[in-house]
């Protein structure tokens, strides 16, 4: 029994009122139903998890619209395939044209975004674009304030279960069987989904050939179990539990499970969370140990976002290596804390008078002095016994300190 098509796709609901989860878009009275059923397709960008409908949603409001409907993912694609789209359509515009469906637009870097604009404005194409990401940080400005934004939320067990019904129903007319669900075994693989309909599906599909042909089979919790259940499915577990365990390895030196949790993150769709907590990183757990890893791991990261990926995971390995590889300090960091427990505790009001604008009244300008230095308070009066920062022992700090130690020495 051969199935070579995704049981994702070939369930796929083709009218809205199927449409799994999304209630407050696509329910009764839902804010883009009301404007559908209006006859107001606009460009749009959907947001949210994996697994949540948001393909599903761009092929259905196509069909309603009557445009011609076309799908790329920027992952992979490029203008020249928008061109291309355009080129092969150029004789077909008129009052329908063309819906352009463009999943996880953040891989287009600015200048992708910003040609797309053209397209939009001239009314070549309608784009409805789709990101896992927040939209305001990786979509440009101009695109968004020309769409509408919709969020997609993780689709709860008990709506996912009728799509675990439907996929079955398909399965068994498909290989003349009859399968069963029990329904606390349903929800159970929904919830180990975590929200993703397609992944809570693929578990389905696994159960069900697991559970052999023999009719009235059963799909059980062990079998669920024994297929993985939830584990490795994209959800904030997951996606916290992975940039956790990055950041530790990081942290403990250990460039091997550096490299691991990096391939894990870039095959689960994470770069730009991974962009992030390495900027956190270099300087939280790097720190003034190596003051540069912080400008290098940002330049690594704009490169990463420049050329998206594939070619995007060279400069982040060489990101997460150099931080794993470097020498650690917290003690920035440290002396932050150290500070803000103050600053919470209400202290450090009276600030000196020598440091107080317009007149500065006996500030002593450091640069009048030898060697740029001149003792004098700079804490408030409250606070002249704090010690916030304690220099680590590596190269870059003790040199730093012994450095002032001398400097300070010389102006007694």
């Amino acid at each position: 029994m051969a199935h070579n098509a995704p049981l994702a796709d070939a369930i796929r609901p083709k009218h809205i009122d199927d449409i799994v989860g999304q209630t407050h878009l696509f329910g009764k009275g839902g804010v883009l139903r009301r404007m559908l059923e209006a006859g107001r397709f606009t460009n749009m960008i959907f947001y949210g998890p994996p697994g949540t409908g948001k393909t599903t949603a761009a092929s259905i409001i196509a069909a309603m619209s009557g445009m011609e409907f076309h799908k790329l993912n920027a992952t992979t694609a490029s203008l020249s395939d928008v061109k291309e789209i355009l080129a092969q359509t150029e004789g077909m515009f008129g009052a329908n044209g063309i819906l352009l469906y463009l999943d996880e637009i953040q891989y287009f870097n600015r200048k992708q975004q910003q040609s797309l604009l053209e397209y939009m404005e001239d009314g070549r194409i309608t784009l409805i674009a789709s990101t896992t990401e927040n939209p305001h940080f990786y979509v440009y400005n101009a695109i968004i304030s020309r769409s509408s934004l919709f969020e997609f939320k993780p689709v709860k067990p008990a709506e996912c279960l009728g799509m675990l019904t439907r996929a079955l129903n398909h399965l068994n007319e498909q290989g003349g069987t009859s399968t069963v669900l029990p329904e606390r075994v349903g929800l159970a693989i929904a919830e180990g989904a975590g929200g993703d309909v397609r992944r809570a599906v693929g578990l389905l599909e696994n159960a069900y050939f697991t559970a052999g042909f023999e009719p009235n089979a059963e799909i059980t919790l062990d079998m669920v179990s024994a297929l993985g259940g939830g584990v490795g499915n994209f959800n904030d577990d997951v996606h916290y539990d992975l940039l956790g365990c990055l950041q530790k390895s990081i942290r403990g030196s250990d460039p091997d499970a550096t490299a691991f949790y990096v391939a894990k993150m870039l095959a689960m769709g994470e770069m730009f969370s991974l962009c992030r907590r390495l900027q956190v990183i270099a300087s939280e757990d790097i720190g003034l140990a190596y003051p540069q890893a912080a400008a290098i791991v940002r330049a690594c990261c704009e490169s990463a976002r420049e050329l998206g990926m594939p070619e995007a995971q060279i400069p982040l390995i060489h990101a997460a290596m150099l931080l794993a590889t470097s020498p650690k300090s917290n003690s920035a960091y440290s002396a932050l804390h150290a500070a803000m427990a103050d600053v919470e505790a209400g202290r450090g009001n009276r600030i000196p008078v020598h440091l107080q604008s317009p007149l500065f009244k006996g500030y002593k300008y450091p640069h009048d002095y030898p060697n740029h230095y001149v003792a004098q308070q700079y804490l408030p009066d409250d606070l002249t016994d704090r010690t916030y920062y304690t220099p680590a022992p590596n190269k870059t700090e003790q040199a730093a300190a012994a450095y002032w130690a001398a400097i300070k020495e010389q102006s007694k």
